[in-house]
């Protein structure tokens, strides 16, 4: 993989962050020196590795088990976590079972009982568990990377980053930052709870296909159930049977997530359309025509 390739990865996982962090602004709790002991402890010293992406990846444990190797993104507003080392670090049953409806496909925030990155600890801190394709990729091109440290941990902090000596310098500054995915559900319900009217998301373009998903289709992408004839889709040629993974680079899991990403295409402007045939990604342009 490319450089310019693995920055335009980085970049999707900007946006995709950057759209959730609008989403809410969870309360934070503050404390002062005074009250909380933690912000009087020394400096602690961190060594990070830096990527040929420029990004730093640090080593961290997990109740205890690991390291793992995570990126340290100060953009990122929550900690992420891939099933793999959530598992392997008791953060997540192995039996659990990936939920019917999962906000932005993920397994939800979990609580970790103990967050290690060098001699900063933390108790009692959630990272949301998601096998994010962005992440994946980069894992490909950099060797493995099993999730983002972002927000929930640096926030608490006072740092500094040395990148002659590659170190961090971490100082404890008071700050118990507010829990993120409370702060969004929260968010969705006072949307919900002021209007007693629906909020319709509808496309303006005309698409000319019918997508569904089963309750229990854990797969990624929603299927294709019907493509009517001389419609935009069936001239892309798209076949009843396809997944759609994505649309215009917006993921389609979900039958809210098509209706959104459809929603983003101004008619008569060519998209890619990505879909799954015969267990391979095709990708197909869609140009969907004005409604009338």
């Amino acid at each position: 993989m490319t450089m310019r390739a693995i920055w335009t990865l980085i970049l999707l996982a900007s946006v995709v962050v950057s759209s959730v962090v609008t989403a809410a602004d969870p309360p934070a709790k503050t404390k002062t020196a005074a009250t909380d002991p933690k912000a009087d402890e020394k400096p602690v010293v961190v060594p990070f590795e830096l990527l040929s992406s420029r990004h730093m990846a640090v080593q961290v444990k997990l109740n205890g088990k690991g390291p793992y190797r995570l990126i340290f993104d100060t953009g990122a507003p929550m900690n992420l976590i891939n099933n793999k080392i959530a598992k392997d670090s008791g953060v997540l049953d192995p039996k659990t079972k990936r939920p019917t409806f999962g906000m932005f496909g993920t397994m939800g925030a979990q609580p970790i009982k103990t967050l290690e990155i060098g001699g900063a600890k933390l108790e009692k801190v959630s990272a949301v568990v998601m096998d994010h394709p962005t992440v994946a990729l980069i894992s490909e091109a950099l060797g493995p990377i099993d999730g983002i440290i972002g927000f929930p941990f640096f926030a608490r902090y006072r740092m500094t980053v040395d990148y002659q000596k590659k170190e961090l310098t971490l100082v404890p500054n008071g700050y118990v930052p507010g829990d993120y995915m409370d702060g969004l559900m929260k968010k969705l319900m006072d949307a919900q709870n002021q209007s007693k009217d629906p909020a319709v998301i509808a496309s303006a373009g005309l698409w000319g296909l019918v997508v569904d998903k089963d309750a229990d289709d854990e797969a990624d992408g929603v299927v294709v159930k019907d493509v009517l004839t001389g419609g935009a889709a069936a001239s892309a040629g798209i076949q009843s049977g396809d997944r759609v993974l994505t649309i215009d680079g917006r993921w389609t899991d979900t039958l809210s997530d098509t209706v959104a990403a459809t929603a983003k295409v101004h008619p008569g402007r060519e998209v890619v359309v990505v879909v799954k045939r015969d267990g391979k990604d095709v990708k197909l342009t869609v140009k969907p025509a004005k409604g009338v």
